[in-house]
């Protein structure tokens, strides 16, 4: 019988990795402002559960191949596995990672999704974080940060004082422009910086140094390429690190499997485009979401191979809830929205094309939201590594922030997480405008709401540093 020192000592882990694919097509897909469909499985959308348990408190992380995830999927998928596990839903987080080629689990702008699908899918993560419980086994921990400055750039660029561009909402004055395009003459350099670490949480079985998990973290919106339903690079780099860490072998034959886990960081203004550059390279379907997960993945190994492993560690967790302001047109913006729908013709498919259009039917969509929403956040503690996750498309200006400010030795931060919140621009970057602070469904929180979501999750830092 361990002694209740001993015990608080024992660390365990497990893993799984729960398929979630849709089995019925077509099947609506976010990612684009028109709606579209997916007519099979490139590779399957998967729910990519750890659980680590340090004697007395345990932690379960998902991460879940979606473009985002609403709020009462986590919720329920929590509650089934709290039911089952005894682990508490607050200490359980569930994200999504950006994936625009996956089936839709909620909507955005003209892309709904299948509720017949929709209500599997609770159960179907919840089975994942299960198994990854029941999987729990000695097991050593490590942790550690590579980089990887190569696959990640600024998406917003500032237009130069002399021009312009015209906005869905017929203003001109915006004075950031994502996605430009090559080298565009109107715009000068990157409004904001990037954020190359490759953060990454580790756990090997204590008796064989099998691998269990890999869980990264990456400022990268996302890849694409690959038809639809595809898990982009974060599958392709969670393939990758079981080749390299050879968690395949056969002497790990009856043993659970290894899971590789891909969660997106703080990227909701980065992507994979310099636009600084003349030429962009024409690349095969799948082709750069394999080039970026093996040089993200070299990154991880450099951290990997370094990397002191323990067989104890400290857990704690914290969750609190915002309200939050919501951006909704005036009376005089939202009956303009509704005159522009009437007067704009949709296309053959029955949806708009025109910007202003899909724009104006946000505006409506919005007019239905409550003044303020939930804002679901968290914090951990794994030893001497912090994680703060928040239900946004969160700005890398404010991961960087939380990473110098942590009263622990590193820190990374998980965006859309346990909901979505649309994205999360800085006031700051709200000031110059652009594609992430158009008010929509998918950009809709108060300008304030990332200095009152930064302060919150510091508090909570602090809270767990003194447990």
């Amino acid at each position: 019988m361990l002694t209740s020192l001993h015990a608080a000592e024992a660390l365990r882990a497990g893993a799984y990795a729960q398929d979630i694919s849709p089995t019925k097509f077509p099947i609506p897909v976010n990612g684009s402002m028109k709606g579209a469909f997916a007519q099979g499985i490139t590779d399957p959308m998967h729910a990519r559960c750890v659980a680590i348990h340090d004697g007395t408190t345990e932690i379960i992380l998902c991460v879940v191949d979606a473009c985002m995830i609403p709020q009462d999927i986590c919720d329920k998928a929590k509650e089934i596995a709290a039911k089952k596990t005894g682990v508490p839903a607050n200490h359980m987080m569930i994200s999504a990672t950006h994936t625009h080629s996956a089936a839709a689990l909620g909507p955005a702008f003209q892309s709904d999704p299948d509720m017949e699908y929709v209500a599997t899918v609770p159960a179907r993560i919840a089975e994942g974080l299960i198994k990854a419980h029941e999987n729990l086994e000695p097991a050593e921990i490590a942790w550690g940060f590579g980089s990887d400055p190569s696959q990640v750039f600024n998406r917003r660029w500032r237009v130069k004082e002399q021009e312009q561009y015209e906005n869905p909402f017929s203003i001109t004055t915006d004075r950031a422009w994502m996605n430009p395009g090559a080298q565009n003459p109107k715009v000068s350099v990157p409004a904001g910086p990037v954020d190359p670490d490759v953060g990454i949480l580790a756990v090997r079985s204590a008796a064989d140094k099998r691998p269990i998990a890999v869980l990264a973290n990456y400022s990268l919106h996302y890849v694409g390429g690959n038809p639809a339903i595809s898990a982009d690079y974060y599958a392709a780099f969670a393939n990758e690190m079981a080749e390299r860490l050879k968690a395949t072998d056969a002497r790990y034959q009856g043993k659970p499997a290894f899971v590789g886990i891909m969660s997106n960081g703080t990227s909701g203004d980065i992507n994979n485009i310099n636009f600084a550059s003349p030429i962009r390279l024409k690349r095969e379907p799948g082709e750069q979401i394999k080039i970026v997960a093996r040089s993200v993945a070299d990154a991880a190994m450099t951290a990997y191979d370094t990397m002191k492993w323990s067989p104890t560690t400290k857990l704690a967790a914290e969750e609190t809830v915002l309200q939050l302001g919501v951006r909704k047109a005036d009376a005089a913006g939202l009956a303009q929205a509704k005159q522009t729908l009437e007067a704009t013709p949709k296309d053959k498919d029955g949806q708009w094309a025109d910007r202003k259009a899909i724009y104006a039917r946000e505006t409506v969509k919005l007019a239905d939201y409550p003044d303020k929403v939930p804002v679901k956040l968290q914090a951990y503690r794994i030893g001497d590594l912090s994680i703060a996750t928040l239900p946004c498309e969160t700005f890398v200006e404010i991961g960087l922030d939380l990473k110098k400010s942590t009263p622990f030795t590193r820190h990374f931060t998980v965006s859309l997480a346990n909901g979505y919140n649309g994205y999360l621009p800085t006031p700051e970057q709200h000031k110059l405008g652009g594609y992430e602070t158009w008010r929509a469904r998918s950009a809709y929180l108060e300008v304030e709401a990332s200095t009152k979501i930064a302060e919150k999750l510091k508090g909570m830092l602090a809270k767990l540093k003194g447990k």
